[in-house]
């Protein structure tokens, strides 16, 4: 298993290109099993969980073409549905949470859809409820092994119905819109996720002959069509990946440029960090960060302590909560995170700690940081990654941090991030990766 070996407390300084957004590709990507026809996806990130779905696909019978480093076409034309049912796919799909949405997609065109219980990051319950009830909703039904955690759903036909979701999840919006394009009639979901990712997939689908409204609402509508044909469709800059250079940038006190960022799907990622003291500029459609030696935390206009919160879209986004309290540390100023969604996503914060971060963990949710202004830098230590967003944020403390730190278990890192470590190098990190 690999490390990562880091020397900390070097200016850096550069230009960065973001990479296609994570958990836009794993949507996308389900979505070729909608039809025959090719489709080209372009912006695809060279990162494990989106390379184990594309083998996914490929054990399926899908016809894989890498065109170019980001580049794929597919065509799911002979689709092998055994593998499903086989010990293989088992093992495949357990490792990678976003396989459960092949579901939907070989529900609509093949009457049925199985899925070992996925995996993924270690942050808490991740239900699955969601998905099966819209799928039941639409006429299918469900069965569980519970001796081997494998799901399956089955249907002759779907039927459009109307639908109200118990939570906004954007996995299990993605996996009912998916089913519902295909379905007889009308489906309206409401309390649909609408994150720009979700929009993607609305507008990709349509672009394959859906017909979907009310796309970047939480009310869809999907009437169902009898086939979808081709298409190609480029992937969104990543907008964590984003945040997360924003605070490579302040937390080594560096000046950075991230190109091409689509400011139009950041949301609210610009006035937060704006609120915790950065400075940035807003160049055509990049970001300029300029080098920052002090960052101070704004308070309520009544003078009590900010929180920043996690929130379904339009909110804040909960995989960018790590990211600030990282940043956090070195602000002048104290803040409140409350990570509503995720119960164990921030028992990192003990790592932060050894380091001499000033942070209270509240509770499962709830952490207050007390900012050293770079009055007391951060020590570094070796540690391990438990998740992938905690994993970037110990990386990025430890790019700031007096010292050589190790950080074990990076393949959590490279689940969500393309070749990190020779991007971090072209920028002047003192980065290596060691086994």
């Amino acid at each position: 298993m690999a490390s990562f070996k880091i020397e900390g407390g070097h200016k850096l300084q550069g230009t960065i290109t973001p990479q296609g957004a994570k958990n836009e590709v794993l949507q996308i990507l389900c979505a070729v099993l909608l039809t025959p026809e090719k489709v080209i996806i372009n912006n695809v990130p060279d990162i494990i969980d989106v390379n184990k779905l594309i083998f996914i696909l490929g054990e399926l019978g899908v016809k894989v073409n890498k065109l170019s480093s980001n580049s794929y076409s597919f065509q799911a034309d002979e689709i092998n549905l055994d593998y499903l049912e086989s010990s293989d796919f088992k093992r495949d799909g357990s490792s990678l949470r976003g396989s459960i949405m092949i579901v939907g997609p070989l529900l609509a065109r093949f009457g049925k859809g199985y899925i070992p219980k996925p995996g993924g990051d270690k942050i808490g319950r991740r239900r699955l409820d969601t998905h099966f009830e819209g799928f039941i909703n639409l006429g299918a039904k469900f069965r569980y092994n519970k001796e081997d955690n494998f799901y399956g759903v089955e249907a002759e036909e779907l039927f459009g119905t109307d639908m109200l979701l118990d939570e906004a999840s954007v996995t299990g919006t993605a996996n009912i819109l998916m089913s519902a394009v295909l379905a007889t009639g009308t489906t309206t979901i409401y309390n649909a996720a609408c994150e720009p990712y979700i929009q993607q997939l609305c507008k990709m689908l349509n672009s394959m002959g859906a017909n979907i409204t009310g796309v970047g609402s939480n009310l869809l509508t999907i009437t169902g069509v009898k086939e979808l044909k081709g298409c190609e469709h480029t992937v969104l800059p990543d907008m964590i990946e984003i945040g997360s250079w924003i605070g490579v940038a302040v937390m080594t006190r560096s000046e950075l440029t991230i190109k091409n960022v689509s400011w139009e799907n950041l949301g609210q990622i610009p006035d937060v960090f704006r609120k915790l003291g950065i400075q940035f500029e807003k160049r055509g459609d990049d970001i300029y960060i300029p080098e920052q030696d002090s960052y101070e935390i704004q308070n309520y206009i009544d003078g009590s302590v900010l929180t920043v919160a996690d929130a379904p879209w339009p909110g804040f986004t909960p995989d960018l909560l790590s990211i600030v309290l990282v940043i956090a540390t070195q602000a002048k100023g104290t803040v409140l995170i409350h990570q509503k969604m995720f119960e164990s996503r921030l028992f990192f914060v003990d790592k932060l700690i050894d380091m001499g971060a000033k942070v209270i963990l509240c509770d499962p949710h709830r952490a207050t940081v007390i900012g050293h202004n770079f009055q007391s830098q951060l020590k570094a230590t070796k540690m391990t990654s438990p998740d992938i967003r905690a994993g970037i944020s110990l990386l990025i403390a430890a790019l700031s941090a007096k010292g050589t730190s190790i950080i074990n278990n990076i393949e959590q890192i490279d689940r969500g991030y393309e070749n990190i470590e020779a991007r971090l190098k072209s920028i002047g990190a003192k980065i290596e990766r060691i086994d």
